[in-house]
């Protein structure tokens, strides 16, 4: 796609606007029963996004037209590429508790194998669900999780709508489902209280607060205890769970699917593409690979979530040191993605790019963590989520039609194995 079409004003304007009202709203708390429903500005950004799209509505195509929403494809993966780098910028000044945290925290992330264990055969032999099923088992679909899927598939396939899905779902009603069961869990007395906590650092800051904030309420006496190991696990989730569900997660799922499929519709109708990633399929059309123009798209990127970080983290004048630092940790990254002899997809590079930078031993770290403190964490991934509401296309419309309901029953088995599975590691090395 043309430079010129990537940098269309109106793309960009629709975005900013979009991200500034969503960010304005904040985060709406609605009581439900025992818990609490949390809707977060990244889930108003989707919807404004999807109800902005020219495919979802003729009218919209007079104001949004289709080569808008066309060009806010390629500019999904550019514009993630900046929270990833803030992402890992979290994990580097932590590295001594990281190492220090023991085997119980550390190996318990394994057990986020649960997800695609429990919901991957549901969703493939009893659902009936297509590759779909791969994008919305292999992980809880959080945030870095939609990077993956973004880098290695698109989102504009059916990856992508399987974990685009699971992440709506659970913006929705992830933080109440597990709050739900961590009380449920933590009543019947077949768990330790601490590996019930230690299985609430599932990556999402709104779902670990309500899954440890049940089990202090369950358990009072032990809270300050169950908070502690909560915070060092969701500490650790951010620091190993990228990499889990890169080079473990998501292997897996591939491997899975392509055995229930296979069982289910006979081998050799098995999707032929079911490995192959998008290095594979389009390699002239990843961002590495024109490095002049990503440059130019990735400045107006990080433009946006600049603009959009005002409202909930500092003012432009404060943010723009550490929004440059994560534009320079990004462009370094997709560097290393192109001239290193090995395939390793770029949101990796750029996180252990970030990563490095921000070790307490890197010369400078402590004034590069200080200026990216004024970039909101969640503010700059608002505008992703915009740009993938107004991505869709009418397959994509189509299609998430066809599987929605299917979608929110194969959620909740994630959430429920996610929680679970980690729960049974951590028990069984305490």
């Amino acid at each position: 796609m043309s430079l010129h079409r990537l940098l269309d004003w109106r793309l960009h304007l629709i975005v900013v606007i979009v991200s500034l009202i969503s960010e304005a709203i904040g985060i709406l708390k609605i009581p439900l029963g025992p818990g609490t429903l949390l809707l977060l500005p990244l889930f108003y950004a989707f919807i404004l996004g999807v109800l902005l799209n020219p495919h979802l509505f003729t009218a919209t195509r007079r104001y949004v037209p289709e080569s808008v929403s066309q060009a806010a494809t390629p500019l999904i993966l550019i514009s993630i590429m900046p929270f990833i780098a803030r992402f890992g910028s979290t994990i580097g000044p932590a590295i001594d508790q990281i190492i220090s945290a023991g085997p119980a925290l550390i190996l318990q992330e394994l057990g986020n194998l649960g997800t695609m264990l429990v919901a991957l055969p549901v969703a493939v032999v009893v659902l009936k669900m297509g590759r779909e099923a791969v994008g919305a088992t292999y992980s809880i679909a959080r945030e870095p999780n939609i990077a993956i899927i973004s880098d290695k598939y698109g989102l504009k396939g059916p990856e992508g709508v399987g974990v685009m899905g699971v992440y709506v779902v659970g913006t929705m009603f992830g933080t109440l489902w597990f709050a739900l069961m961590a009380g449920y869990l933590a009543s019947l007395g077949v768990f330790d209280p601490r590996a019930l906590a230690m299985a609430c650092g599932v990556g999402s800051g709104s779902m670990v607060a309500a899954c440890s904030g049940a089990l202090a309420g369950a358990l009072p006496g032990m809270a300050d205890d169950l908070l502690a190991f909560a915070g060092a696990s969701n500490l650790l989730t951010y620091a190993t769970g990228l990499y889990v569900s890169l080079f473990i997660a998501l292997p897996v799922a591939e491997w899975l699917y392509r055995r229930l499929a296979g069982k289910r519709r006979g081998a050799a109708e098995a999707t032929p593409d079911a490995g192959m990633t998008a290095a594979d399929v389009a390699p002239d059309e990843r961002p590495e690979q024109h490095l002049g123009k990503t440059a130019a798209v990735l400045a107006v990127a990080c433009a946006v979530g600049w603009i959009a970080n005002t409202v909930n983290g500092s003012s432009l004048l404060t943010a723009l040191p550490g929004m440059a630092i994560l534009y320079v940790m990004t462009l370094i990254g997709l560097v290393l993605t192109r001239i290193v002899p090995f395939y390793l997809p770029g949101v990796a590079w750029v996180s252990l790019v970030s990563i490095v930078m921000t070790l307490p031993f890197f010369p400078g770290s402590g004034w590069i963590v200080e200026r990216l403190a004024a970039v909101n964490f969640l503010a700059i991934v608002t505008p992703v989520l915009a740009y993938a509401g107004l991505a869709l296309s009418r397959r994509e419309f189509s299609m998430f039609r066809r599987t929605g309901w299917k979608l929110i029953l194969i959620s909740l088995l994630v959430f429920t194995g996610t929680y679970v599975g980690s729960a049974v590691v951590a028990q069984v090395l305490l």
